[in-house]
């Protein structure tokens, strides 16, 4: 039967936190977010285009040809059908709401199955709860808890009626007992939590978000997760920028131009054929080399797809000088380089090659799948490792979940030429290596062992870019008008140690995008450093934080040097990292290291 919809979720949110798989909190019940088999038909949904994106997915999931479409929205016409997204009910065991006992110190409530309950969803007419604890998986598996095994080790057919008793009022899984009525010894749910026993068995490899009865072969050991916890669900989410492909508009000008490119061995024929004035038109703006690669490419029939990230760093770094005064209306990217006498006012910050203002962008997100307990994210450059497991969005996907967002931005390029001669400083390559000691230890404290398994090293370079990054996010939102939470990052690192830049960006999903508080604080970039450098020099929690060694490391901190809540952690809907790889001690002098900084002491 038809109902009405207790509240409506945004599209974005889909996307993120009530994607396919997504465990939820109804009012007087509990689901898990349907997947795209059971999303409305494509024909009444919004497709999006993104072509880079598009390939991006294909190379990634094998899906030929892959579609993007953004969620259902919502309507407020009375007469038109609603369009939503079907929720499972999930988990199937129920705790009862027992009447108050004389003993205030425990409480015991009957656990029972969902097929015991009456019509109006009570038993022996009393309300029931969806029990919080549920078995899981990494790669995304879900299932309730075999109750009457957990408590029955001896593997007795007992039905009996069991119950959970809690002592106190804290919740704790200490304070939590399972017993049976048959008299089998209670168990502690303590006892589910500890991983080296597999306590709750194997996982059979249920998908309860694809259908009730969907499930596949897994036979990883099964996990204790309350479902309301931060780590049910974890979003593989693959976002590109909808900006010039400089190698492809080269590509496709070889192919214009093939007739007489085709002959092309070397740089002499190049430089022959550009005497002819078309040739020479098409061609001017790349330079020899780039041109005989894309005929290389072009003869051998390769289609080499490059990072996501290699590609916008291109386009951002093509950006030609200006104020912004030609702001186009309905262009997806405009960037404008912004002349140094408009932002380097006292040449302090002589790392700092160039400022570069992002007026106009689109960012388009797609989720490709989702994992439960720990979560992947994509590597320094913008992708997705090949190989890494997730959980299907559907039994056999054709598109994806996709929104789009329109908004600006600020780049920031460090110089490559200091950022060089800052990495070859002996106090530098120790405060590294301490970083990469911890990623090791968090390594091998998560049982990675093989190479595809285990985390990359970003380098300390990236390192200081996303510490840099988080410290002047919290330096602009003071200012430009968006709360923190809203503005992202985008750390573009190169590889071969040429490029270095920060982009922060903020975007909304209206078609006219965002009102341009952020770009204009490109001219107080000065103003921002200097403020996050003084604020990253001293945190509330030093000397403690500040003499933090991820590789000896006793609260787990292992992907973190000089950085905690009271400096450099941020919201992650802001990160790209998870708050993963920060260190303040890379960027500016800090207790106990102030030899390690790029930049000098804040003033």
């Amino acid at each position: 039967m038809r109902r009405r919809a207790h509240g409506q979720i945004r599209r974005s949110q889909v996307i993120t936190t009530y994607g396919p798989g997504a465990l939820i909190d109804l009012p007087r019940d509990s689901g898990i977010m349907g997947g795209l088999d059971h999303w409305p038909k494509v024909s009444d949904l919004e497709e999006i285009i993104e072509p880079r994106l598009a390939r991006k997915l294909w190379m990634l999931t094998d899906v030929a040809s892959p579609k993007l479409y953004a969620p259902p929205a919502a309507t407020d016409n009375p007469q038109e059908t609603p369009k939503g997204i079907t929720v499972w009910r999930f988990p199937e065991w129920y705790v009862v709401r027992e009447a108050p006992s004389g003993d205030k110190r425990t409480r015991a409530r009957r656990l029972v199955h969902r097929k015991k309950l009456d019509e109006k969803r009570r038993y022996e007419g009393r309300e029931v709860i969806p029990t919080r604890f549920v078995r899981a998986c990494p790669r995304g598996h879900v299932d309730d808890l075999d109750w009457y095994g957990f408590v029955h080790l001896d593997g007795k057919k007992c039905k009996r009626q069991l119950w959970l008793e809690e002592r106190g009022t804290s919740g704790d899984l200490g304070d939590l007992t399972v017993r049976c009525e048959c008299g089998a010894p209670p168990r502690g749910m303590q006892e589910a939590g500890a991983l080296g026993m597999i306590p709750l068995g194997h996982c059979e490899g249920r998908r309860p978000w694809l259908g009730p009865y969907s499930k596949e072969e897994c036979g990883l050991p099964s996990r204790l997760l309350i479902r309301t916890a931060s780590n049910a669900y974890f979003p593989q989410v693959y976002s590109v920028l909808s900006l010039p492909d400089r190698g492809s508009g080269l590509q496709q000008i070889v192919e214009e131009l093939w007739d007489d490119l085709q002959i092309v061995t070397g740089i002499e024929i190049l430089a022959a054929l550009k005497t002819k004035p078309r040739v020479h038109e098409k061609l001017s703006p790349f330079e020899d080399q780039e041109v005989l690669d894309a005929i290389e490419q072009r003869k051998s029939g390769r289609t080499e797809e490059r990072p996501v990230k290699e590609v916008e760093l291109e386009a951002i770094l093509a950006a030609p000088e200006g104020y912004g005064d030609d702001v186009p209306t309905k262009e997806d990217f405009h960037a404008r380089r912004l002349p140094p006498k408009a932002w380097r006012k006292t040449g302090r910050f002589k790392g700092v090659e160039s400022v570069i203002q992002l007026h106009r962008l689109r960012e388009v997100l797609a989720l490709v799948g989702f994992s439960r307990l720990e979560a992947v994210v994509p590597g320094i450059d913008g992708e997705f490792d090949s190989d890494v497991e997730r959980a299907s969005l559907a039994q056999e996907p054709e598109w994806f979940p996709a929104v789009e967002n329109r908004g600006e931005g600020i780049f920031v390029q460090l110089d490559a030429g200091k950022v060089k001669e800052w990495l070859k400083r002996p106090a530098v390559k120790e405060r590294i290596d301490d970083l990469s000691a911890g990623l090791k230890r968090w390594n091998e404290d998560r049982g990675k062992k093989s190479d595809k398994a285990k985390r990359k090293d970003p380098g300390g370079p990236y390192v200081l870019l996303h510490t840099l990054s988080h410290l002047l996010i919290e330096s602009m939102s003071m200012r430009c008008g968006y709360p923190a939470s809203s503005i992202r990052e985008r750390i573009y690192a190169d590889m071969n140690g040429e490029r270095f830049g920060i982009l922060l960006y903020t975007g909304s999903p209206d078609s006219e995008g965002t009102l341009g508080g952020l770009v204009q604080e490109a001219r107080n970039i000065e103003l921002h450093l200097a403020h996050a450098l003084r604020s990253g020099a001293l945190c509330s929690n030093d000397p403690i934080c500040a003499q933090h060694d991820p590789g000896r490391s006793l609260e787990n901190r292992f992907l973190q040097g000089a950085a905690c809540h009271g400096c450099a952690l941020i919201a992650e809907t802001s990160c790209e990292m998870r708050n993963d790889f920060l260190d303040r001690a890379l960027v500016v002098p800090v207790l106990g290291n102030r030899g390690a900084a790029f930049f000098e002491a804040a003033e």
